[in-house]
């Protein structure tokens, strides 16, 4: 039987839902979706999507090293946007995380509404270790 670790960071938001930051099991790290809320004062931050995703890289980048991995082992992302006219500010920030010649799999899905009004929110599956 596999074994779940919740992972808890203040280097990013506190779950505002009935969920974790991110779950541990299986050599992988599944990280829950982060928008642009900042760790300290809950606020969504940035004025325009590239701010935002950003943010919530940054945020996906704390829970990442809460866990024990890093950007480098990122295997899956899903980014999911208010408009997918942003799917360029959003990718030039995107490729400032994810630097390597392999870069992990990834989907980009348009959707009516993100929590608190953000722009982009994004999550990702790594390995830990």
């Amino acid at each position: 039987m596999t074994t779940r670790k919740k992972i808890s960071t203040p280097h990013a938001p506190a779950a505002i839902g009935p969920y974790s930051q991110a779950i541990v099991a299986g050599g992988l790290v599944h990280c829950s979706g982060q928008i642009a809320l900042h760790p300290e004062k809950g606020e969504v931050v940035g004025k325009d999507v590239t701010e935002q995703a950003e943010r919530a890289l940054e945020n996906l980048k704390g829970v990442l090293a809460a866990a024990g991995s890093d950007f480098s082992k990122v295997v899956k992302c899903t980014v999911f946007l208010v408009k997918m006219s942003d799917f360029a500010a959003v990718n030039a920030v995107y490729g400032r995380y994810f630097t390597s010649d392999a870069p992990p799999a990834r989907s980009t899905v348009a959707v009516a509404e993100l929590p608190r009004g953000a722009l982009v929110e994004i999550d990702c599956v790594a390995l830990v270790g």
